[in-house]
């Protein structure tokens, strides 16, 4: 009796070629499983570094005597950090442009880009920092070496300051749920709250964004290595 292996009304070469082909089905379906543990891993990793959160800061609580710019005196002062080449900073851009329009003037607000001494006007002249001119109300200068980042303790590209009429802090953080990510956030509504209804539950959030004194110059994720 031949074997119950042997395939009924097979040729020899079928027969010859079974075992092959069980072991080609094999190979295919670890192959298989392999490429989407890979697949799994990456997003994991994309994930963990979305929600993975910049250098914490050490902000004043008063606003520093030492800056170039000065807060108002009547409203509000925003102040956001910002480097001109780091791709998270786009969202952050998006949502300060819909905390303007939900404040309706009742803050001065800057963005401070960071700009290296030895690096030419083009270098920051980045289709980010143009963004940034275009909100209504929104004051752009440049941040030579970063000195105005120290001088507010910022470490992390889209870190956010409001401070009162007097100059005390009023709040510090981000305007992003994530790295790149734009949409209703903590930090968003904290500001809007602050500015519209004087109190606000939040008065710190995560910054999600790229070192500001990395000099990456070429937008394409360089500046958020950390």
């Amino acid at each position: 009796m031949k074997s119950s292996s042997t395939l009924i009304n097979s040729t020899p070469v079928e027969e010859y070629l079974a075992p092959w082909a069980r072991r080609a089905r094999v190979l295919l379906l670890l192959g298989t499983i392999s490429w989407l543990l890979v697949i799994v891993f990456g997003l994991w990793i994309l994930w963990g570094y979305e929600n993975s959160p910049g250098k914490a800061a050490a902000p004043p609580h008063q606003w520093p005597a030492d800056s170039k710019i000065q807060p108002a005196r009547d409203h509000p002062t925003l102040v956001i950090l910002a480097h001109p080449h780091c791709p998270c900073t786009r969202a952050s851009m998006e949502e300060l442009a819909k905390v303007m329009a939900r404040v309706q003037g009742k803050v001065t607000a800057y963005v401070l880009f960071y700009k290296p001494q030895e690096f030419g006007t083009d270098w920051e002249n980045t289709e980010l920092r143009q963004s940034a001119a275009q909100i209504p109300g929104v004051i752009v200068l440049s941040d030579f070496d970063g000195a105005e980042a120290r001088r507010f303790g910022a470490e992390t590209s889209g870190h956010t300051l409001l401070f009162n009429p007097s100059g005390h802090l009023l709040f510090s953080g981000g305007i992003t749920q994530s790295r790149g990510h734009s949409g209703d956030n903590a930090g968003e509504s904290a500001i809007v709250s602050l500015v519209n209804n004087h109190v606000s539950q939040r008065a710190n959030t995560f910054v999600f964004g790229c070192s500001l004194t990395n000099h990456g110059q070429t937008g394409t994720g360089l500046p958020c290595l950390k």
